[in-house]
Formats: structure tokens, C-alpha cells, sequence
């Protein structure tokens, strides 16, 4: 089973780029995208009705904002948008899908890179997720939680970690964060698999970042460590071009 996630910057911009096209080739079993834009009704049928899949999508009350959108050739038992808390839920960036063998969470966390409140807002929203995760973890559910997370965790996911610490992304509050995440029992499949490569899922649009690779490793797929033996490959796709970001993916 190939699992991918981007955050594709406005899913109607990359839909202009290739993205049917990109799904049609690509053929993932399932696609999480983060960074939609899109209302409700601004939902193409092209866009709902990608042939062979069923799309579920989780829009921003604030227009041109936030939002996710997951599309699954295998229809979920049950889809929950969110996990309860209006002040995030509102902003559209949790859509959870649960699958015979694993729950899965298609997240774009916040960015705290605008002032203390939104740095804030970003640290509370990793906590609640947290104990919203063990809630499930206790009724014995298996969980897969990718998206973009907005933090580059140590010094080899991103190209100049001296020059950030002191910024949104790879702030210590931020990097404690993982830490602990990862303390509880859940696995970032990439450096599981890949323990020293380099290799970066965003880059700024500036300074040709891309183009000389000075980028960071944002974007993760993190499982409960019951999927460990499920687990055949982790990758970062940054060939793929349309966004800021590349996609990440896993096969289980």
C-alpha cells in the first residue's frame, strides 16, 4: 500500500500543473494534501471526482486558507473532521480516516513563524493532538499521522541550522516537541529508515533555494511503533515539482 502526502500550496493551482495527471501516474492507494486554499464551493468536480478514488476534504472557515483534502482508492469506515477543539478545528488542518488496519491523519499544522500568539497556538495545537492520539492508541488503534508538520527536527533536516534557531521551525520549544513525540512511542519513518541521508521536502521561494537545495525536512509520516512491521519503505519525492513543498510518502 503506497501512502503519499503533500502540502500542495492551493490545490487549485497545482490541479493547473498536473496534479490529476501526477495521481492518474502515480496511482497512490492514498493521497493526503495539505494547504488546499479551497472552500467548499469552490470544489470542482474535477477536483471531488478523481477517477478511482473517494476525496474527503477539510476546509478553513477563513477564505484562500489552510485546509486538507484526502483522496483513497478504498473507502474508510469512518471519516472525523477534526478532534473537537473549535479553535482548531476551525481552521481545517485535521482530517482522520480509519482504515481496517490503522487510523490515519492527514494534518498540516500551524506555522508559528508570525508572532508569540501563533508560535502559541502552534505548541498547544501539538499537545492536543498528542493526547488526542494516545485516546486512540488506548482502544488499541494502530496510527499513522503525516502531514506538514512545520518543524525541521535536528540538524541534518534542514540545510542551515545555525542560522534558524532562533526562528519558527526549528526553535528548541519546537525541536522538544518531536522529541517528546517521539518519546511516546510514535516513529518518524524517514530517518527509521534512512538514518543519515539528507534530504529536504520544502524549500523557500526565494534565492533559488531549490535550485542550489537549501531546504528543510518539514514533512514526516509518523507511525505508532505496531506498524514498524509493516513498514517496506519511506521516501521523499523531491523530484516532484508544483509546490513549495515535495511529496513524502510510505509503503506499507
Amino acid at each position: 500500500m503506497k501512502i503519499y502526502s503533500w502540502n500542495v500550496n492551493g490545490i487549485r493551482a497545482i490541479k493547473n500543473k498536473g496534479l490529476i495527471e501526477w495521481i492518474s501516474s502515480e496511482q497512490p492507494d492514498i493521497l493526503c494534501t495539505q494547504e488546499t486554499k479551497i472552500q467548499e464551493n469552490q470544489i470542482s468536480e474535477e477536483l471531488k471526482n478523481i477517477e478511482g478514488y473517494y476525496s474527503y476534504f477539510s476546509c478553513a472557515q477563513k477564505k484562500g486558507y489552510s485546509g486538507v483534502a484526502t483522496y483513497t482508492k478504498q473507502k474508510p469506515i469512518s471519516v472525523t473532521y477534526g478532534i473537537g477543539i473549535e479553535r482548531f478545528d476551525s481552521e481545517g488542518r485535521i482530517l482522520i480516516t480509519e482504515f481496517e488496519n490503522f487510523t490515519l491523519f492527514n494534518i498540516y499544522f500551524p506555522n508559528g513563524q508570525r508572532d508569540e500568539e501563533r508560535l502559541n497556538y502552534k505548541m498547544e495545537f501539538y499537545d492536543a493532538l498528542l493526547e488526542y492520539c494516545e485516546t486512540l492508541r488506548k482502544k488499541g488503534k494502530k496510527l499513522i499521522i503525516c502531514g506538514d508538520y512545520n518543524t525541521a527536527h535536528n540538524v541534518i533536516d534542514l540545510k542551515n541550522p545555525k542560522a534558524n534557531e532562533k526562528y519558527s521551525g526549528f526553535l528548541p520549544i519546537e525541536r522538544a516537541w518531536m522529541d517528546k513525540f517521539i518519546s511516546y512511542g510514535y516513529v518518524d519513518t524517514f530517518r527509521y529508515l534512512h538514518v543519515e541521508e539528507v534530504k529536504y521536502s520544502w524549500w523557500s521561494y526565494r534565492f533559488k533555494a531549490r535550485e542550489k537545495n537549501v531546504g528543510w525536512r518539514i514533512d514526516y509520516f509518523f507511525v505508532t511503533e505496531d506498524l514498524l512491521n509493516e513498514l517496506k519503505e519511506a521516501d521523499i519525492l523531491n523530484e516532484v515539482v508544483g509546490s513549495d513543498h515535495c511529496p513524502v510518502s510510505i509503503i506499507l
